[in-house]
């Protein structure tokens, strides 16, 4: 009897133990959207926005074909991938829009291979902007500039000091390719006219305008120096200035007297090219904050920005407001300048277009500048389109497209900058101006 007990409790041990080693069903569960970038009814939303990112609980795959649309219109690009979110390319967006993307259901699958058995819906509506009345050639190279944000960049040069082609024929000589893009400079606006610079003299960038180049200005600003010559720099030595923005407070001082008289002059060149009908990407005052916010003591190494923001933005407003409206010039792209580290000095939307930034790495020369495009991007809250205004070296286009640093343009400075084989060089301009997200002269459109 002993015995058989003992065997029925072997029996009924094993017997557990046996069915304990059985696995339960495994329960698989959907996906879960938790939200998104814009968020599902957030107004106000940039029309300049590229993408829309999707963020789920855990790593997902797309169906193909997914089948998303924006307004009812059909995505070409959406990024698919084991991860947890899902970046989706947009079209070109217009200002005070509602836009609504659609995911059809069963087209998001998670790890285990359920699907997302609802439609994914996210609705988001574009801030409306305020439009200045611009010249049709203005409008038409701002329509065709926001069509290509995100999606290709614009190569440009900058002329040898002043009013001229130099590099960009450099350029041309070396890879067969013009750049879009060329900026000229009022630097020696004191001088002219004379036989060696005549900004009325308009053939050079009229001739450009006709071969579809995009042209850009800007000004090195010279006021009266220390020793008695001229200069842009700000600072006590004999071949600096300590001119005083601030009195541009003060209408009856001799610096705003010369301050509006300098404005007046050059409004009168650019009103010769839009006379011709000639649109200009027009960049003032750059680099105004200097490194004033880079480190304690940090200042502007120009005149416009040694005294800090109020004196620096009120001197924009007062040349934004005469160009304009005194003036009437509606032929101008006004492109602001930031440093990255720079609110303060930010004049607002009302008086900016486009936003570009400066930057000359020392070390890996053509590496992503995400990291400071994503600065400038924060300061104008992704409202404005971004440009590499000037530069060194120039990112690699491939990389900037894979980090997101997604410049408008790019143009690197004159001389070593451009032709210099440690900076850019001949190899390095025939392989960018060859690459797939690079606008050459010859690919850019009629623009007149």
């Amino acid at each position: 009897m002993k015995l058989e007990f003992i065997y029925i409790v072997l029996f009924i041990a094993l017997t557990v133990s046996c069915g304990s080693n059985e696995k339960d069903p495994e329960i698989k569960i959907e996906p879960q959207f938790l939200n998104s970038h814009p968020t599902d009814g957030e107004s106000n939303v940039s029309e300049l926005i590229t993408s829309i990112e999707l963020f789920f609980n855990e790593n997902i795959t797309l169906v193909t074909p997914h089948g998303i649309t924006l307004n009812g219109n059909p995505i070409l690009e959406a990024r698919p991938g084991i991860q947890k979110n899902l970046k989706i390319s947009l079209p070109t967006l217009k200002s005070s829009t509602t836009y609504t993307l659609l995911i059809p259901q069963n087209k998001v699958k998670g790890p285990s291979g359920i699907l997302i058995s609802k439609e994914i819906k996210v609705t988001f509506t574009t801030e409306s902007i305020s439009e200045r009345t611009y010249s049709q050639e203005v409008q038409n190279v701002m329509n065709y500039l926001k069509s290509l944000y995100g999606k290709k960049t614009i190569s440009g040069t900058m002329a040898k000091v002043n009013w001229n082609i130099e590099e960009a024929e450099w350029v041309h000589a070396q890879t067969g390719k013009y750049p879009a893009l060329n900026c000229f400079d009022f630097i020696h606006h004191i001088y002219s006219p004379a036989n060696w610079i005549d900004y009325s003299n308009t053939t050079e960038v009229e001739n450009w305008w006709s071969l579809n180049g995009l042209v850009a200005a800007m000004w090195h600003w010279n006021v009266p120096a220390n020793n008695g010559e001229h200069s842009f720099y700000y600072g006590k030595k004999p071949e600096e200035t300590l001119f005083d923005v601030r009195k541009i407070s003060d209408p009856n001082s001799p610096e705003y007297k010369l301050m509006i008289k300098d404005i007046d002059i050059i409004s009168g060149y650019l009103k010769l090219l839009q006379d011709k009908n000639i649109p200009v990407i027009w960049r003032p005052l750059h680099e105004a904050a200097g490194n004033t916010n880079s480190y304690p003591g940090g200042r502007g190494w120009f005149w416009w920005g040694a005294n800090g923001p109020e004196p620096f933005i009120e001197l924009w407003k007062l040349m934004f407001d005469r160009m304009t409206n005194y003036h009437e010039l509606n032929n101008l792209i006004w492109v602001w300048t930031s440093q990255g580290n720079d609110p303060d000095w930010y004049p607002g939307d009302n008086y900016v277009d486009i936003v570009g930034t400066d930057i000359y790495p020392e070390t890996n020369v053509h590496d992503s500048q995400i990291v400071q495009f994503n600065k400038v991007k924060n300061i104008v809250s992704s409202k404005k389109m971004i440009a590499l205004s000037e530069c060194g070296g120039i990112p690699d286009p491939n990389k900037m497209f894979e980090k997101g640093d997604t410049w408008l343009w790019f143009m690197p400075w004159y001389g070593g900058h451009t032709r210099d084989d440690k900076i850019n060089g001949t190899g390095y301009w025939k392989t960018i101006m060859d690459n797939q997200y690079v606008i050459t002269r010859e690919e850019m459109p009629n623009l007149k």
